[in-house]
């Protein structure tokens, strides 16, 4: 559908390249294990994180991670659970999200393949977030649908509801290019930020010409 596309011109025309993830430090003290970069679990983490709470939160988490120097596979092999939850308390459902880090590091060290498939089998990993990890922590072409893109996509007036609906719909429609699919999902975030929000700022919206929802 010629309007997926549209709408990501349109959006990249407005807002520019957001350059997302949005990891907070850059890191040059090499690798965890041979493929595995600090940044790259850094991604991870977040992607855990980041179910059923605002990125600030996470932020917040993962600065307390970081203090605790638990950006970092042995340390957190290491810590145990309880003390693991309570640091990253701030992020909510802290003691499920800590067995979800360590389900995730036992993945790790089990040397399987990153693939979806593979990453859907670890206790708590469901699609949004294993999409998240592949995108942008291993740069993988596939999209990730989170909750602003449905709302906004939603009011743009397409008719897939499911998540599997809906990524197909970028999937179908965009080229394979996980460089696309990063900086599409970014600006969507954006928009539901800025503009898409529960009550949208529809007048000063950059999709308001060719957006079916209109809020009063």
């Amino acid at each position: 559908m010629d309007n997926v596309l549209e709408i990501y011109r349109i959006l990249l025309k407005e807002f520019k390249e957001q350059g997302w993830w949005p990891v907070n430090d850059k890191y040059h003290s090499g690798y965890l294990k041979p493929e595995i970069k600090k940044e790259v679990l850094e991604i991870c983490l977040g992607a855990i994180l980041t179910q059923n709470t605002s990125w600030k939160n996470v932020e917040k988490a993962l600065d307390e991670l970081r203090k605790n120097n638990l950006i970092d596979l042995s340390n957190l092999r290491k810590i145990d659970i309880k003390k693991l939850a309570e640091i990253i308390k701030i992020s909510g459902y802290n003691n499920q999200k800590a067995r979800k880090i360590k389900e995730f590091v036992k993945f790790l060290d089990s040397g399987k393949e990153i693939t979806r498939e593979n990453l859907l089998n670890i206790w708590g990993v469901g699609p949004e977030t294993a999409d998240s990890i592949l995108l942008y922590a291993y740069k993988k072409p596939i999209f990730v649908i989170d909750a602003y893109t449905k709302r906004i996509f939603n009011r743009l007036g397409f008719k897939e509801k499911s998540y599997y609906e809906l990524q197909e719909l970028f999937m179908k429609n965009l080229d394979k290019d996980f460089k696309i699919f990063n900086e599409y999902h970014a600006l969507l975030v954006k928009l539901g930020k800025d503009y898409c929000k529960k009550k949208p700022l529809c007048q000063n919206c950059p999709l308001n010409k060719i957006c079916e929802f209109k809020f009063n």
